[in-house]
């Protein structure tokens, strides 16, 4: 990641709310989304460099994944707008579609279909997509093209919908708990596929902070619908005072992570 890092040798100061002015591949600026009453977004503007690993951490319900839906084109924000390589995710929804690759926290996907039946209806989708056999076996599933979506475990289908968010060969890739519910040889096997991705723009919500360190080139953390932090991890460390980015993120919001969030 060192060699990533110093590609982006702007990176601001990790003050709240600070950004740098350079080029982005995702502008995302003062997102506002609401649920009734609730106000899940408040004021989130993102600005992501083109070929960066971008972190986005926070408690549960803080408002993570619903910030990355919106620039996705999967909500549409009450107030704000997102740009993603200069295009308006909901204006612009099928040239999005072309180069914007999701991975979403829960996969959705047919029961009765195959493995290789999903990743032949994905291809299609794109102009230049990656072979059935090379989206498989970067993530291990090469063996189970004829098994039905059904018949996989949780972990499978993790890396089969990590396979379908990358098959497109999108320029910008969203990954919403990336290895959630993976086993320790597969998570480093996907952290090296995620390495592998030098020329395209990753988004990554997590609450696994050896994957972030690793990953991130910056982060966002966000708490109860706003951004407190951003930066480098080493920046955002240096911000709170702490040792670890995990201490970070106690002392910023305010809990520790729980058993099941840092699974």
């Amino acid at each position: 990641m060192e060699i990533r890092r110093r590609q982006h040798d702007a990176l601001e100061t990790a003050v709240p709310g600070g950004l740098a002015v350079t080029e982005h591949a995702v502008d995302a600026r003062d997102l506002v989304k609401r649920y009734g009453r609730r106000t899940a977004v408040d004021g989130v503007t993102l600005q992501i460099r083109a070929g960066e690993t971008f972190g986005i951490l926070g408690t549960n319900g803080a408002g993570k994944s619903t910030a990355v839906e919106m620039i996705a084109g999967l909500h549409r924000p009450d107030g704000g707008r997102v740009r993603v390589l200069g295009l308006d995710p909901f204006a612009d929804r099928a040239a999005v579609r072309r180069i914007l690759g999701v991975q979403l926290q829960e996969a959705m996907l047919h029961d009765a279909l195959t493995c290789g039946e999903l990743v032949t209806l994905y291809r299609s989708f794109y102009p230049d997509p990656l072979s059935a056999e090379e989206a498989l076996g970067m993530v291990e599933l090469q063996g189970m093209a004829r098994t039905s979506f059904a018949n996989l475990s949780g972990g499978q289908m993790q890396r089969l919908s990590i396979a379908l968010a990358l098959i497109g060969r999108p320029e910008v890739v969203i990954l919403d708990e990336l290895t959630t519910g993976l086993d320790p040889r597969a998570r480093r096997r996907i952290w090296e596929t995620v390495e592998g991705l030098e020329r395209q723009t990753v988004i990554l919500v997590s609450h696994a902070m050896d994957e972030v360190e690793r990953l991130c080139d910056r982060i966002a953390l966000i708490d109860a619908g706003r951004i407190l932090v951003q930066g480098t991890p080493a920046e955002v460390t240096a911000h709170a005072g702490a040792q670890s980015l995990e201490e970070a993120f106690v002392a910023l919001t305010g809990r520790e992570i729980d058993a099941e969030e840092a699974a």
